[in-house]
């Protein structure tokens, strides 16, 4: 960073860990240098790209994952492909990977999920020899996605080993900078730890007629439905939140958003003027959000009132899910599965035992972790509200 006048900062994301197993950590002793971790809350579909795009103010990816939904040209692109070859600027999906110092090389994005041990050691050792050798007066930036394939993997008691080896490294890194380096550690979203299996979505939709694209690759619990007939994407919402595992779905109406779940549907309306939103049940309450559904009120309110709700800041970031441009190619139709269930393409499925997963809104993969060798954050932190803590 240049001109700096604060104390140089390393800024360590981690993927995919979530708040619980931060606050674990530290219970063990682990990172007793940093501070009590913040929530840091990520945006729905709670996805690597959409978060840190969000978190740091960078220019949106095509879409919500590697393979996704290209609409101008009609056709699926990326997948595969992308992790072939070298990081070209085509396999870049975001601004914010413009300021990384240290990202593992292409292929590790891949094979974590292959070979997670053998991946998550070199991808740590490698960001330490980096680290040590970098110029000694400016911020480091490094992103390690190693933990994001161990949790999905292998589950916490692998990643536990992990942290292990990560606080180690630290430790070094501390003695070796000395008090005056400042380090931020965060994630990028949570994770829901449970074992997880397959709900039927494309084949459902498929099989009672709608004409639908949904990409498929990674295992996560979260949809994204690009529909060939406009007229039917209420229907679609509709049929999709009928489907096992599926904890609602959502598209816009004119200016509106409307949820469907089997507890109900509700529509979420939004004011520009003073830029505030109002939860509408219409039947039930698919969200739980009960007495909050009692009018207008700013996102600063809504966030107050349900930023530790079991869908944190839920109001707020729905309607953004849809209505601000978290990706270049917004769905159709979000969908947003229940903890437990996944959608992604089944010959992945074939070889990575899927012991947690993330991408829905509920707490679990929402509840990422922000902490500081030097600061305190409060409890909650929006992902919109992260770049100056992180940056600045």
């Amino acid at each position: 960073m240049k001109n700096q006048t604060r104390n140089r900062r390393l800024l360590l994301c981690l993927d995919g860990v979530p708040h619980t197993l931060m606050e674990q950590a530290k219970s063990r002793g682990l990172f007793d240098g940093f501070g009590a971790p913040a929530r840091l809350l990520s945006p729905f579909p709670t996805m690597t790209n959409v978060a840190l795009s969000a978190m740091l103010g960078a220019t949106p990816p095509p879409g919500y994952e590697s393979l996704y939904f290209d609409r101008g040209a009609g056709e699926l692109r990326g997948g595969i492909r992308k992790y072939l070859g070298r990081r070209t600027p085509d396999k870049i999906p975001s601004s914010y990977m413009d300021d990384l110092d240290y990202q593992e090389p292409l292929p590790f994005e891949f094979l974590i999920y292959v070979a997670p041990e053998k991946i998550w050691r070199a991808d740590m050792q490698r960001f330490r020899e980096r680290f040590r050798t970098a110029p000694q007066h400016r911020d480091y930036f490094a992103f390690l996605k190693a933990t994001d394939g161990l949790l999905h993997a292998q589950g916490p008691e692998r990643l536990a080993i992990a942290l292990e080896s990560l606080d180690k490294i630290l430790r070094d890194i501390q003695q070796y900078c000395g008090a005056e380096t400042e380090i931020v550690m965060f994630s990028d979203h949570g994770m829901n730890l449970e074992e997880n299996r397959r709900a039927n979505l494309a084949s459902t939709l498929r099989r009672r007629g709608f004409r639908v694209i949904i990409p498929a690759f990674g295992l996560c619990s979260y949809a994204a439905v690009y529909c060939r007939d406009e007229d039917q994407i209420p229907e679609i919402a509709r049929a999709s939140a009928e489907v096992t595992g599926i904890d609602f779905a959502v598209h816009k109406d004119a200016a509106d958003v409307v949820i469907e779940s089997d507890r109900g549907r509700a529509r979420i309306e939004y004011q520009h003027a003073n830029e505030s939103y109002r939860y509408v049940k219409m039947s039930g309450d698919p969200l739980a959000l009960g007495s909050f559904a009692d009018g207008f009120a700013t996102e600063s309110l809504w966030f107050e009132r349900t930023a530790g709700h079991r869908y944190p800041n839920a109001v707020a970031n729905i309607y953004k899910s849809l209505f601000t441009p978290r990706v270049k190619h917004t769905a159709d139709v979000l969908i947003s599965l229940k903890d437990g269930y996944y959608c992604g393409w089944s010959p992945f499925a074939r070889f990575v035992r899927l012991a947690a997963t993330h991408g829905n809104a509920l707490q679990a993969s929402s509840n990422a972790f922000l902490m500081s060798t030097h600061r305190q954050f409060a409890p909650f932190v929006r992902a919109d509200d992260a770049k100056p803590l992180l940056r600045g």
